[in-house]
């Protein structure tokens, strides 16, 4: 991909973007090996329903995006990259979905308790193969100009915290992400401490 990318300045932006990130992650990482110290940032209670309202905010009033809170749901995570998954994930459906078209985002609990979020646009639309085979691998996109890394480091985050995803999609017809996220423990309002 570098090769073929090389003369592309957002791929080189990106790329330079990602190597930041990791480095700065391996450098925490091998700090936390050498002081012995457990995880400075462990996951803890967050409001999903302040994170997805926060993001409905930064993307202003846009026609295209219809937001429905129904409850204020507490999950378990990192509240910066839980923002950054759901604003990558409300970003690839405003991306995918062209003038006059809609992108939903839903918030609400399970009946087996966990909460779900759901992003549907009536955008482009994925293959299956592609669902199946590519979507959450790094430098698979279908954006012209994607690099497939945020998807990746979302699906990857996800996957760490215990929540999972279901992706319904086929072209032409728009895609339906929906992330079930655990709920906090009863009581639960400190930190998780590191097993």
């Amino acid at each position: 991909n570098a090769e073929r990318h090389r003369d592309n300045p957002e791929f080189q932006r990106d790329m330079m973007d990602t190597v930041q990130h990791v480095v700065s992650r391996m450098n925490h990482l091998l700090l936390q090996l050498r002081s012995g110290a457990t995880p400075i940032e462990n996951a803890k209670s967050v409001d999903l329903g302040e994170i997805v309202r926060r993001i409905e905010r930064a993307k202003g009033a846009s026609a295209r995006l219809r937001v429905d809170v129904r409850q204020s749901l507490n999950t378990v995570g990192h509240e910066e990259r839980l923002e950054h998954v759901v604003g990558h994930l409300v970003q690839n459906a405003l991306d995918a979905t062209e003038d006059g078209g809609v992108v939903e985002v839903t918030l609400d609990g399970t009946d087996s308790g966990e909460v779900l979020l759901e992003v549907k646009d009536n955008g482009i639309g994925m293959s299956s193969e592609f669902v199946r085979e590519r979507l959450f691998r790094p430098f698979q996109s279908t954006k012209p100009t994607g690099m497939g890394i945020g998807a990746y480091e979302s699906a990857q985050y996800l996957q760490s915290i215990g929540a999972r995803m279901q992706v319904n999609s086929a072209p032409n017809e728009g895609t339906c992400i929906q992330v079930f996220l655990p709920r906090p423990k009863t009581g639960y309002n400190t930190m998780i401490q590191a097993a």
